[in-house]
Protein backbone atom coordinates (compact mmCIF):
# COMPACT_ATOMS: atom_id res chain seq x y z
CA UNK A 1 0.00 0.00 0.00
CA UNK A 2 1.52 3.26 -1.06
CA UNK A 3 1.41 5.78 1.83
CA UNK A 4 0.12 9.65 1.75
CA UNK A 5 3.96 10.73 1.86
CA UNK A 6 4.23 9.42 -1.53
CA UNK A 7 0.88 11.27 -2.81
CA UNK A 8 2.57 14.36 -1.01
CA UNK A 9 6.01 13.74 -3.47
CA UNK A 10 3.55 14.21 -6.72
CA UNK A 11 1.17 16.99 -5.63
CA UNK A 12 2.65 19.30 -7.95
CA UNK A 13 2.39 16.92 -10.65
CA UNK A 14 -1.43 15.38 -9.78
CA UNK A 15 -2.28 18.83 -10.25
CA UNK A 16 -1.11 20.02 -13.51
CA UNK A 17 -1.82 16.55 -14.72
CA UNK A 18 -5.62 16.97 -14.08
CA UNK A 19 -5.72 20.20 -15.59
CA UNK A 20 -3.84 19.43 -18.55
CA UNK A 21 -6.72 16.99 -19.16
CA UNK A 22 -9.41 19.63 -17.94
CA UNK A 23 -8.21 21.99 -20.19
CA UNK A 24 -7.86 19.89 -23.36
CA UNK A 25 -11.53 18.22 -23.19
CA UNK A 26 -12.78 22.34 -22.07
CA UNK A 27 -10.91 23.87 -24.80
CA UNK A 28 -13.49 21.95 -27.56
CA UNK A 29 -15.95 24.11 -26.58
CA UNK A 30 -14.16 27.57 -26.90
CA UNK A 31 -14.95 29.47 -29.68
CA UNK A 32 -12.81 32.21 -29.81
CA UNK A 33 -9.78 32.36 -31.99
CA UNK A 34 -7.30 33.45 -29.87
CA UNK A 35 -8.54 30.77 -27.61
CA UNK A 36 -9.09 33.51 -24.10
CA UNK A 37 -10.59 31.29 -21.86
CA UNK A 38 -7.78 27.78 -22.44
CA UNK A 39 -4.92 30.61 -21.77
CA UNK A 40 -6.21 32.25 -18.81
CA UNK A 41 -6.95 29.13 -17.26
CA UNK A 42 -3.59 27.96 -18.64
CA UNK A 43 -1.74 30.40 -16.70
CA UNK A 44 -3.98 30.42 -14.00
CA UNK A 45 -2.72 26.27 -13.71
CA UNK A 46 0.73 27.34 -13.88
CA UNK A 47 0.47 30.01 -11.29
CA UNK A 48 -1.01 28.06 -8.76
CA UNK A 49 1.51 24.79 -9.51
CA UNK A 50 4.83 27.60 -8.95
CA UNK A 51 2.95 28.62 -6.00
CA UNK A 52 3.26 25.10 -4.25
CA UNK A 53 6.06 24.00 -5.89
CA UNK A 54 7.93 27.32 -4.15
CA UNK A 55 6.10 27.12 -0.98
CA UNK A 56 7.41 22.84 -0.82
CA UNK A 57 11.10 24.04 -1.20
CA UNK A 58 10.65 27.30 0.93
CA UNK A 59 9.67 24.28 3.82
CA UNK A 60 13.30 22.67 3.18
CA UNK A 61 11.62 19.15 3.59
CA UNK A 62 12.81 16.06 1.75
CA UNK A 63 10.36 13.96 0.90
CA UNK A 64 10.66 10.35 -0.82
CA UNK A 65 7.74 8.35 -2.07
CA UNK A 66 6.78 5.36 -4.25
CA UNK A 67 9.55 3.18 -2.88
CA UNK A 68 12.09 5.89 -3.08
CA UNK A 69 11.33 6.29 -7.22
CA UNK A 70 10.12 9.90 -6.73
CA UNK A 71 11.87 12.29 -4.16
CA UNK A 72 10.81 16.34 -3.36
CA UNK A 73 13.03 18.16 -2.42
CA UNK A 74 14.24 22.26 -2.43
CA UNK A 75 16.89 22.05 -5.46
CA UNK A 76 13.96 20.06 -7.34
CA UNK A 77 11.24 22.10 -5.91
CA UNK A 78 12.84 25.44 -6.80
CA UNK A 79 13.52 24.12 -10.33
CA UNK A 80 10.09 22.97 -10.72
CA UNK A 81 9.35 26.81 -10.01
CA UNK A 82 11.32 28.22 -12.11
CA UNK A 83 10.87 26.17 -14.99
CA UNK A 84 6.36 26.69 -14.43
CA UNK A 85 7.45 30.72 -14.61
CA UNK A 86 9.29 30.28 -17.37
CA UNK A 87 6.60 28.50 -19.28
CA UNK A 88 3.93 31.11 -17.70
CA UNK A 89 6.10 33.94 -19.36
CA UNK A 90 6.61 31.27 -22.73
CA UNK A 91 2.90 31.44 -22.99
CA UNK A 92 2.33 34.98 -22.37
CA UNK A 93 4.73 35.97 -25.27
CA UNK A 94 3.72 33.40 -27.86
CA UNK A 95 0.39 34.15 -27.62
CA UNK A 96 -0.52 36.76 -29.75
CA UNK A 97 2.51 35.85 -32.25
CA UNK A 98 0.66 31.54 -32.26
CA UNK A 99 -2.94 33.60 -33.00
CA UNK A 100 -1.20 35.29 -36.10
CA UNK A 101 0.12 32.13 -37.66
CA UNK A 102 -2.81 29.82 -37.09
CA UNK A 103 -1.10 28.13 -34.38
CA UNK A 104 -4.21 28.49 -31.72
CA UNK A 105 -6.74 26.65 -34.30
CA UNK A 106 -6.74 24.34 -31.65
CA UNK A 107 -5.40 24.72 -27.93
CA UNK A 108 -2.74 22.03 -28.12
CA UNK A 109 -0.23 24.62 -27.89
CA UNK A 110 -1.50 25.07 -24.36
CA UNK A 111 -1.85 21.20 -23.20
CA UNK A 112 1.41 20.11 -24.92
CA UNK A 113 2.85 23.32 -23.31
CA UNK A 114 1.57 21.67 -20.05
CA UNK A 115 2.75 17.86 -20.62
CA UNK A 116 6.09 19.05 -21.51
CA UNK A 117 6.48 20.90 -18.26
CA UNK A 118 4.69 18.04 -16.82
CA UNK A 119 8.01 15.79 -18.40
CA UNK A 120 10.03 18.13 -17.17
CA UNK A 121 8.50 17.99 -13.07
CA UNK A 122 9.14 13.95 -13.47
CA UNK A 123 12.50 14.42 -14.97
CA UNK A 124 13.53 16.80 -12.02
CA UNK A 125 11.91 14.63 -9.22
CA UNK A 126 12.59 11.24 -10.67
CA UNK A 127 15.16 8.89 -8.66
CA UNK A 128 14.64 5.83 -10.34
CA UNK A 129 16.22 5.14 -14.09
CA UNK A 130 13.15 4.50 -15.31
CA UNK A 131 11.11 7.11 -13.84
CA UNK A 132 13.70 10.20 -15.52
CA UNK A 133 12.90 8.15 -19.08
CA UNK A 134 9.52 8.48 -18.57
CA UNK A 135 9.52 12.16 -17.93
CA UNK A 136 12.47 12.53 -20.76
CA UNK A 137 10.35 10.88 -23.10
CA UNK A 138 6.86 12.75 -22.26
CA UNK A 139 8.92 15.74 -22.52
CA UNK A 140 10.51 15.24 -25.82
CA UNK A 141 7.66 13.99 -27.61
CA UNK A 142 5.55 16.92 -26.81
CA UNK A 143 8.36 18.59 -28.08
CA UNK A 144 8.25 17.23 -31.79
CA UNK A 145 4.58 18.01 -31.68
CA UNK A 146 5.21 21.67 -30.58
CA UNK A 147 8.02 21.69 -33.00
CA UNK A 148 5.70 20.85 -36.00
CA UNK A 149 2.44 22.72 -35.20
CA UNK A 150 2.21 24.60 -38.06
CA UNK A 151 2.01 21.51 -40.29
CA UNK A 152 1.59 23.84 -43.53
CA UNK A 153 5.38 25.18 -42.84
CA UNK A 154 8.16 23.25 -44.35
CA UNK A 155 10.69 24.55 -42.28
CA UNK A 156 8.76 23.86 -39.07
CA UNK A 157 7.99 20.11 -40.51
CA UNK A 158 11.61 19.94 -41.49
CA UNK A 159 13.17 20.69 -38.11
CA UNK A 160 10.38 18.50 -36.07
CA UNK A 161 12.04 15.44 -38.48
CA UNK A 162 15.64 15.89 -37.49
CA UNK A 163 14.87 17.09 -34.34
CA UNK A 164 12.78 13.41 -33.76
CA UNK A 165 15.29 11.68 -35.21
CA UNK A 166 18.32 13.01 -33.41
CA UNK A 167 16.08 12.52 -30.17
CA UNK A 168 15.19 9.01 -30.74
CA UNK A 169 18.93 8.53 -31.29
CA UNK A 170 20.17 10.11 -28.32
CA UNK A 171 17.52 8.79 -26.03
CA UNK A 172 18.39 5.51 -27.34
CA UNK A 173 22.10 6.21 -26.21
CA UNK A 174 21.27 7.27 -22.86
CA UNK A 175 18.69 4.49 -22.09
CA UNK A 176 21.50 1.49 -23.25
CA UNK A 177 23.63 3.32 -21.06
CA UNK A 178 21.25 3.03 -18.11
CA UNK A 179 20.83 -0.74 -19.23
CA UNK A 180 24.41 -0.93 -18.57
CA UNK A 181 25.18 0.67 -15.34
CA UNK A 182 21.83 -1.50 -14.20
CA UNK A 183 23.62 -4.77 -15.41
CA UNK A 184 26.57 -3.76 -13.76
CA UNK A 185 25.26 -2.72 -10.42
CA UNK A 186 21.76 -4.77 -10.67
CA UNK A 187 19.64 -1.45 -9.80
CA UNK A 188 17.89 0.94 -11.16
CA UNK A 189 17.06 3.01 -7.87
CA UNK A 190 19.79 5.79 -7.95
CA UNK A 191 20.57 5.94 -4.39
CA UNK A 192 21.27 2.05 -4.62
CA UNK A 193 23.53 2.18 -7.72
CA UNK A 194 25.87 5.01 -6.02
CA UNK A 195 26.28 2.65 -3.21
CA UNK A 196 27.11 -0.09 -5.54
CA UNK A 197 29.54 1.44 -7.31
CA UNK A 198 31.45 2.95 -4.22
CA UNK A 199 31.48 -0.52 -2.38
CA UNK A 200 32.96 -2.29 -6.23
CA UNK A 201 31.40 -3.46 -8.85
CA UNK A 202 32.51 -7.04 -10.85
CA UNK A 203 32.44 -5.72 -14.55
CA UNK A 204 33.80 -1.78 -13.98
CA UNK A 205 34.53 -1.73 -17.44
CA UNK A 206 30.95 -2.18 -18.43
CA UNK A 207 30.23 0.01 -15.94
CA UNK A 208 32.67 3.08 -17.29
CA UNK A 209 31.19 2.38 -21.12
CA UNK A 210 27.72 2.61 -19.48
CA UNK A 211 28.80 5.70 -18.27
CA UNK A 212 30.09 6.83 -21.59
CA UNK A 213 26.60 6.36 -23.34
CA UNK A 214 24.72 8.25 -20.32
CA UNK A 215 26.95 11.24 -21.10
CA UNK A 216 26.19 11.23 -24.66
CA UNK A 217 22.66 11.20 -24.27
CA UNK A 218 22.71 13.54 -21.48
CA UNK A 219 24.97 16.19 -23.77
CA UNK A 220 22.49 15.65 -26.32
CA UNK A 221 20.03 16.93 -24.18
CA UNK A 222 21.78 20.12 -23.33
CA UNK A 223 22.71 20.81 -26.80
CA UNK A 224 26.50 20.61 -26.57
CA UNK A 225 29.12 19.50 -28.92
CA UNK A 226 29.35 16.97 -30.55
CA UNK A 227 25.29 16.24 -29.60
CA UNK A 228 25.06 19.48 -31.41
CA UNK A 229 23.47 19.09 -34.40
CA UNK A 230 19.79 19.45 -33.93
CA UNK A 231 20.36 22.87 -31.85
CA UNK A 232 20.49 25.52 -35.37
CA UNK A 233 18.18 23.61 -37.58
CA UNK A 234 15.44 23.25 -34.72
CA UNK A 235 15.97 26.65 -33.27
CA UNK A 236 16.09 28.48 -36.84
CA UNK A 237 13.13 26.04 -38.39
CA UNK A 238 10.41 25.88 -35.46
CA UNK A 239 8.42 28.55 -34.68
CA UNK A 240 9.81 31.68 -32.57
CA UNK A 241 7.10 30.63 -30.11
CA UNK A 242 8.33 26.74 -30.03
CA UNK A 243 12.19 28.12 -30.19
CA UNK A 244 11.56 30.21 -26.88
CA UNK A 245 10.02 26.71 -25.35
CA UNK A 246 12.85 25.11 -26.31
CA UNK A 247 16.01 27.28 -25.26
CA UNK A 248 14.11 28.35 -21.43
CA UNK A 249 12.26 25.66 -19.16
CA UNK A 250 14.16 22.06 -20.36
CA UNK A 251 17.35 23.18 -19.85
CA UNK A 252 16.42 23.46 -16.06
CA UNK A 253 14.94 19.93 -16.44
CA UNK A 254 18.31 18.58 -18.29
CA UNK A 255 20.51 20.64 -15.62
CA UNK A 256 18.15 18.38 -13.27
CA UNK A 257 19.01 15.00 -14.64
CA UNK A 258 22.31 15.71 -15.00
CA UNK A 259 23.17 16.15 -10.99
CA UNK A 260 20.48 12.97 -10.53
CA UNK A 261 22.03 10.81 -12.44
CA UNK A 262 26.09 11.59 -12.48
CA UNK A 263 26.01 13.28 -9.30
CA UNK A 264 23.57 11.25 -7.05
CA UNK A 265 24.15 8.51 -8.91
CA UNK A 266 27.27 7.79 -10.56
CA UNK A 267 29.61 10.27 -7.76
CA UNK A 268 31.88 7.27 -7.37
CA UNK A 269 32.93 7.66 -11.26
CA UNK A 270 33.23 11.34 -11.27
CA UNK A 271 36.64 11.05 -12.39
CA UNK A 272 35.97 9.29 -15.36
CA UNK A 273 32.72 11.76 -15.87
CA UNK A 274 34.41 14.48 -15.24
CA UNK A 275 37.15 14.24 -18.01
CA UNK A 276 34.59 13.38 -20.47
CA UNK A 277 32.16 16.78 -19.55
CA UNK A 278 35.89 18.85 -19.39
CA UNK A 279 35.74 17.75 -23.50
CA UNK A 280 32.72 18.51 -23.93
CA UNK A 281 33.06 21.53 -22.39
CA UNK A 282 36.22 22.67 -24.23
CA UNK A 283 34.85 21.82 -27.47
CA UNK A 284 31.26 23.38 -27.07
CA UNK A 285 32.77 26.60 -25.98
CA UNK A 286 34.87 26.78 -28.92
CA UNK A 287 32.69 25.50 -31.66
CA UNK A 288 29.71 27.12 -30.47
CA UNK A 289 31.57 30.82 -30.50
CA UNK A 290 33.26 30.44 -33.75
CA UNK A 291 30.03 29.36 -35.50
CA UNK A 292 28.26 31.98 -33.86
CA UNK A 293 30.28 34.83 -35.30
CA UNK A 294 29.19 33.78 -38.72
CA UNK A 295 25.72 33.77 -38.17
CA UNK A 296 23.48 36.44 -40.05
CA UNK A 297 20.20 34.82 -38.94
CA UNK A 298 19.58 35.46 -35.30
CA UNK A 299 18.14 32.41 -34.37
CA UNK A 300 21.09 30.54 -35.66
CA UNK A 301 23.07 33.03 -34.17
CA UNK A 302 21.39 32.27 -30.43
CA UNK A 303 21.40 28.63 -31.24
CA UNK A 304 25.32 28.52 -31.50
CA UNK A 305 25.53 30.72 -28.20
CA UNK A 306 23.30 28.28 -26.58
CA UNK A 307 25.56 25.83 -27.29
CA UNK A 308 28.39 27.95 -25.78
CA UNK A 309 26.24 29.11 -23.13
CA UNK A 310 25.76 25.24 -21.66
CA UNK A 311 30.18 24.49 -22.28
CA UNK A 312 30.07 27.26 -20.03
CA UNK A 313 27.98 25.94 -17.47
CA UNK A 314 29.41 22.27 -17.82
CA UNK A 315 32.72 24.22 -16.50
CA UNK A 316 31.24 24.23 -12.55
CA UNK A 317 30.15 20.11 -13.25
CA UNK A 318 33.93 19.65 -13.92
CA UNK A 319 34.99 21.75 -10.45
CA UNK A 320 32.77 19.89 -8.54
CA UNK A 321 35.33 17.21 -7.74
CA UNK A 322 34.38 16.39 -4.29
CA UNK A 323 35.78 12.96 -4.27
CA UNK A 324 37.26 13.63 -0.55
CA UNK A 325 34.00 14.09 0.99
CA UNK A 326 34.29 18.16 -0.07
CA UNK A 327 30.67 18.91 0.54
CA UNK A 328 31.55 22.54 0.82
CA UNK A 329 33.24 22.34 -2.71
CA UNK A 330 30.81 20.60 -4.33
CA UNK A 331 27.77 22.94 -3.16
CA UNK A 332 30.05 25.56 -4.33
CA UNK A 333 30.64 24.08 -7.67
CA UNK A 334 27.02 22.64 -8.76
CA UNK A 335 25.77 25.60 -7.42
CA UNK A 336 27.20 28.13 -9.65
CA UNK A 337 25.92 25.84 -12.36
CA UNK A 338 22.26 26.06 -11.32
CA UNK A 339 22.67 29.54 -11.20
CA UNK A 340 24.05 29.71 -14.94
CA UNK A 341 21.45 27.91 -15.99
CA UNK A 342 18.61 30.10 -13.84
CA UNK A 343 20.16 33.18 -15.48
CA UNK A 344 20.08 31.85 -18.62
CA UNK A 345 16.55 30.87 -18.81
CA UNK A 346 15.73 34.21 -17.69
CA UNK A 347 18.07 35.95 -20.38
CA UNK A 348 16.41 33.87 -23.34
CA UNK A 349 13.03 34.69 -22.41
CA UNK A 350 13.57 38.45 -22.84
CA UNK A 351 15.38 37.87 -25.86
CA UNK A 352 12.96 35.82 -27.60
CA UNK A 353 10.03 38.16 -26.09
CA UNK A 354 11.29 40.69 -28.02
CA UNK A 355 12.00 38.90 -31.38
CA UNK A 356 8.09 37.73 -31.62
CA UNK A 357 7.35 41.23 -30.80
CA UNK A 358 9.25 42.10 -34.00
CA UNK A 359 7.16 39.59 -35.98
CA UNK A 360 3.93 39.82 -37.90
CA UNK A 361 1.62 38.72 -39.92
CA UNK A 362 4.00 37.28 -42.79
CA UNK A 363 6.85 37.90 -41.67
CA UNK A 364 9.43 36.76 -39.59
CA UNK A 365 11.99 38.92 -37.41
CA UNK A 366 14.77 36.33 -37.85
CA UNK A 367 17.47 38.18 -39.64
CA UNK A 368 20.11 40.26 -37.32
CA UNK A 369 19.50 42.96 -39.84
CA UNK A 370 15.75 43.09 -38.64
CA UNK A 371 16.52 44.63 -35.21
CA UNK A 372 18.53 47.39 -37.22
CA UNK A 373 17.62 51.08 -35.88
CA UNK A 374 15.16 49.27 -33.14
CA UNK A 375 15.92 52.15 -30.75
CA UNK A 376 14.64 54.64 -32.98
CA UNK A 377 11.41 52.53 -32.52
CA UNK A 378 11.46 51.81 -29.42
CA UNK A 379 14.01 52.48 -26.64
CA UNK A 380 12.39 50.62 -23.92
CA UNK A 381 12.65 47.12 -26.16
CA UNK A 382 15.64 47.84 -27.36
CA UNK A 383 17.45 48.93 -24.09
CA UNK A 384 15.62 45.44 -22.78
CA UNK A 385 17.56 43.61 -25.90
CA UNK A 386 20.55 45.39 -24.98
CA UNK A 387 20.54 44.17 -21.40
CA UNK A 388 19.87 40.83 -23.02
CA UNK A 389 23.49 40.78 -25.13
CA UNK A 390 25.32 42.42 -22.44
CA UNK A 391 24.44 39.77 -19.89
CA UNK A 392 24.97 37.03 -22.42
CA UNK A 393 28.30 38.70 -23.08
CA UNK A 394 29.26 38.69 -19.12
CA UNK A 395 29.25 41.88 -19.09
CA UNK A 396 28.88 43.97 -15.43
CA UNK A 397 26.81 45.05 -13.63
CA UNK A 398 23.97 42.06 -15.33
CA UNK A 399 23.26 38.55 -13.85
CA UNK A 400 24.92 37.05 -16.69
CA UNK A 401 28.32 38.38 -15.26
CA UNK A 402 28.03 36.94 -12.10
CA UNK A 403 26.64 33.71 -13.27
CA UNK A 404 30.07 33.64 -15.28
CA UNK A 405 31.80 34.81 -12.22
CA UNK A 406 30.69 32.07 -10.50
CA UNK A 407 31.29 29.31 -12.32
CA UNK A 408 35.34 30.93 -12.84
CA UNK A 409 35.47 31.30 -9.08
CA UNK A 410 34.40 27.35 -8.71
CA UNK A 411 37.11 26.31 -11.16
CA UNK A 412 39.79 28.67 -9.55
CA UNK A 413 39.01 27.18 -5.85
CA UNK A 414 40.44 23.78 -6.70
CA UNK A 415 43.89 23.17 -7.07
CA UNK A 416 45.61 22.39 -10.27
CA UNK A 417 47.11 24.04 -13.06
CA UNK A 418 44.23 22.58 -15.40
CA UNK A 419 41.55 24.39 -13.80
CA UNK A 420 43.04 27.45 -14.04
CA UNK A 421 44.34 26.43 -17.55
CA UNK A 422 40.56 25.97 -17.98
CA UNK A 423 39.42 29.47 -16.57
CA UNK A 424 41.48 31.29 -19.06
CA UNK A 425 39.83 29.91 -21.95
CA UNK A 426 36.49 30.07 -20.78
CA UNK A 427 37.33 34.02 -20.39
CA UNK A 428 39.35 33.82 -24.05
CA UNK A 429 36.18 32.48 -25.93
CA UNK A 430 33.42 34.90 -23.82
CA UNK A 431 35.33 37.65 -25.07
CA UNK A 432 34.51 35.95 -28.88
CA UNK A 433 30.84 35.62 -27.91
CA UNK A 434 31.36 39.46 -26.97
CA UNK A 435 32.33 40.36 -30.59
CA UNK A 436 28.40 38.61 -31.62
CA UNK A 437 26.47 40.01 -28.74
CA UNK A 438 28.15 43.94 -29.32
CA UNK A 439 27.08 43.43 -32.97
CA UNK A 440 23.52 43.10 -32.35
CA UNK A 441 23.59 45.92 -30.23
CA UNK A 442 25.29 47.70 -32.83
CA UNK A 443 23.08 47.11 -35.16
CA UNK A 444 20.26 48.33 -32.66
CA UNK A 445 21.49 51.82 -32.15
CA UNK A 446 23.79 53.09 -35.05
CA UNK A 447 21.87 51.09 -38.38
CA UNK A 448 18.98 52.98 -40.24
CA UNK A 449 15.82 51.06 -39.23
CA UNK A 450 14.63 48.70 -41.98
CA UNK A 451 11.12 48.97 -40.86
CA UNK A 452 9.12 52.26 -39.54
CA UNK A 453 5.75 50.12 -38.88
CA UNK A 454 4.87 50.86 -34.89
CA UNK A 455 5.84 47.54 -32.16
CA UNK A 456 2.11 47.12 -30.76
CA UNK A 457 2.15 44.99 -27.67
CA UNK A 458 -0.55 44.05 -25.51
CA UNK A 459 -0.06 45.73 -21.70
CA UNK A 460 -0.25 42.08 -20.52
CA UNK A 461 3.57 41.34 -22.73
CA UNK A 462 4.67 45.01 -22.11
CA UNK A 463 4.56 44.14 -18.19
CA UNK A 464 5.88 41.15 -18.30
CA UNK A 465 8.70 41.64 -20.84
CA UNK A 466 9.68 44.97 -18.37
CA UNK A 467 9.70 42.44 -15.74
CA UNK A 468 12.07 40.38 -17.45
CA UNK A 469 14.42 42.93 -18.29
CA UNK A 470 14.48 44.83 -15.19
CA UNK A 471 15.43 41.00 -13.60
CA UNK A 472 18.43 40.70 -15.57
CA UNK A 473 19.26 44.02 -14.13
CA UNK A 474 18.77 43.68 -10.96
CA UNK A 475 19.47 40.36 -10.16
CA UNK A 476 23.15 41.25 -11.56
CA UNK A 477 23.23 44.29 -9.06
CA UNK A 478 21.91 42.14 -5.81
CA UNK A 479 22.84 38.60 -6.75
CA UNK A 480 23.51 37.24 -3.40
CA UNK A 481 19.21 36.35 -3.16
CA UNK A 482 19.38 33.81 -6.05
CA UNK A 483 22.90 32.69 -5.40
CA UNK A 484 21.89 31.69 -1.76
CA UNK A 485 18.91 29.92 -3.11
CA UNK A 486 21.14 27.89 -5.25
CA UNK A 487 23.35 26.94 -2.73
CA UNK A 488 20.83 26.06 -0.19
CA UNK A 489 19.08 23.74 -2.48
CA UNK A 490 21.98 22.25 -4.06
CA UNK A 491 23.25 21.81 -0.63
CA UNK A 492 19.86 19.74 0.65
CA UNK A 493 21.05 16.80 -2.26
CA UNK A 494 24.82 16.45 -0.94
CA UNK A 495 23.88 15.81 2.65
Amino acid sequence: MIDSISWATVTPELLLLGMACAIAIYDLFVTSPMRDATHRLTLLTLAVVAALTAYMASTGEILSGFGGMYVSDPMGNWLKTFAAIAMMVTLIYSRHYAGARGMLRGGELFTLSMFALLGMFVMISGHNFLIIYLGLELLTLSSYALVALRRDDLKATEAAMKYFVLGAMASGFLLYGLSMVYGATGSLDIQTVSQVIAAGVDQPQVLVLGVVFVVAGLAFKLGVVPFHMWVPDVYHGAPTAITLFIGSAPKLAAFAIVIRLLVEGLAPLAFDWQQMLAVLAVVSLLIGNLAAVAQTNIKRMLAFSTIAQMGFMLLALVAGIGLGGDTANMTNAYSAAMFYVVSYVLTTLAVFGVLMLLSREGFESDDINDLAGLNQRSPLYAGIMAACMFSLAGIPPLVGFYAKLSVLQALLSIEGSVYVWLAVYAVMMSLIGAFYYLRVVKIMYFDAPAHNEPISASMEVRTVLSVNGALVLILGLIPGGLIALCAQAVASILI
